[in-house]
């Protein structure tokens, strides 16, 4: 049997372990180990095995993954969300779903300093969706914009699926990190005039305005001054060259800290919490890692990406067609599986593609592959995000879906937009050299 079978037969049965519910990083060592050994020898795959779990872990760059994690994780027990939502509710009640717009752009203020999908998403559904609720907002708007702005953690920096995006393609981390920053912009600009598009078209979903609310703009202004400060200094570093990724991080999360226990927002309970937070989050994302790199490397032994990798050029199809081709991919895996799984599954494969048969900048394809997986957040079966705010909410799951579709619209509009001008990505990393 040669080696592309065993490897096109190695991501079949990962596919169906995955189906079965087998944890996703345990799957890919199981298919590595074992495609690995029929193609070399058993010997060879066990010793890649302990070098791969070994050495995998104890890369330097790693360390900037608990650093934005535990930064996140201080600044959302802290209550900064809710802050970011509070202001933002002040400038936009007058306008047409107002509410609403302010969920999108406070979930995107949180992500700045927050960079999990899954914490901006369960905070605004806490915060924002009684609020919608209270003036009569529809539940699907209300639950969808709580479900759509989580997601823009995981795209705007500090965003730990990027940095594990450039550990799995040995992309620059600094340069990703930049490169999610008016990307992340674009979607939140698409998604907040969507908010605004659906309520001029339907006003019963956001029948409601209030003419004061519990705060002055100036006093708005003060609640979410930590998010410009901290974002700055950890990003702007970054770009100014003054730190490295991990430094960005060390930055972030003593700020993080610093902020909590000035302001006493921060007892001993949340940051205990934060921590142990931080070491699950961060063993999960290294268990993953480890699995992704020999998953990744026995593909590479098997030589199936670059077969793919000669079918593609055959065909007589301009690059961004191919390009639209694999944003479907995407987007139907997104439907199906957790988003890091799809990320450390779908890299070794078609990273080589984009890059090496289509030219493609890394760093382009990085952020617009996380701009991909974000539709799949929200969309069913899986769709993670959308469980956590049904969930949150009390919003009947259908519901959330429902509300959920036309924002998926605009998520795809952003992601065929910088499909077709990828300067978008690339000019802040370019700034930065």
């Amino acid at each position: 049997m040669s080696p592309e079978a065993i490897g096109a037969i190695g991501f079949l049965a990962l596919v169906v372990l995955l189906l079965l519910r087998v944890n996703v990083a345990i799957a890919m060592m199981t298919v590595a180990v074992a495609g690995y050994a029929r193609i070399v020898g058993t010997d060879a795959a066990l010793a890649r095995l302990g070098q791969d779990a070994w050495a995998g872990p104890h890369s330097y760059t790693l360390s900037v993954i608990p650093l934005f994690v535990l930064m996140g994780l201080v600044l959302a027990e802290t209550g900064l969300g809710r802050d970011a939502f509070a202001a933002l509710d002040r400038f936009s009640r007058q306008i047409p779903g107002g509410l609403s717009i302010a969920t999108i752009g406070a979930s995107a203020l949180f992500a700045s300093v927050n960079g999990s999908a899954v914490a901006s998403a369960t905070t605004m559904s806490v915060i924002a969706v009684p609020e919608m609720r209270k003036y009569d907002y529809d539940d699907g708007l209300a639950a969808a914009s709580a479900a759509v702005g989580g997601t823009l953690g995981a795209l705007i920096p500090p965003s730990a699926i990027l940095v594990l995006y450039g550990i799995l393609t040995e992309e620059p981390i600094g340069d990703l990190l930049l490169g999610g920053i008016i990307p992340g912009i674009l979607m939140t600009v698409c998604l907040m005039a969507t908010a605004y598009a659906l309520v001029m078209a339907n006003p019963t979903l956001a029948p409601a305005a209030a003419s004061e609310t519990q705060i002055r703009r100036r006093d708005a202004l003060r609640l979410i001054w930590p998010i410009p400060v901290i974002f700055g200094i950890s990003m702007g570093g970054l770009l100014l060259g003054w730190f490295t990724p991990t430094e960005a991080g060390g930055a972030g999360a003593g700020l993080a800290l610093l902020y909590g226990l000035l302001t006493r927002r921060l007892t001993s309970r949340a940051l205990w919490k934060a921590i142990t937070g931080t070491i699950r989050t961060s063993a999960l994302i290294f268990f993953l890692l480890i699995g992704g790199q020999m998953f990744g490397y026995f593909l590479a032994i098997s030589r199936l990406p670059r077969h793919i990798g000669e079918l593609v050029t055959e065909i007589d199809a301009a690059s961004w067609i191919i390009m639209l081709l694999v944003f479907g991919v995407y987007f139907i895996l997104g439907a199906l599986m957790d988003e890091i799984a799809i990320l450390v599954i779908m890299t070794p494969i078609v990273y080589p593609i984009v890059t090496g048969d289509l030219g493609y900048s890394g760093v382009w394809f990085g952020v617009l592959s996380i701009m991909m997986l974000l539709t799949g957040l929200v969309m069913p079966p899986v769709g993670l995000i959308t469980f956590i705010v049904a969930g949150a909410t009390g919003v009947p799951l259908s519901t959330v879906f429902r509300g959920i579709l036309p924002f998926t619209a605009a998520m795809s509009v952003a992601i065929v937009i910088v499909i077709f001008f990828p300067s978008l990505v690339t000019w802040l990393p370019d700034l930065s050299r």
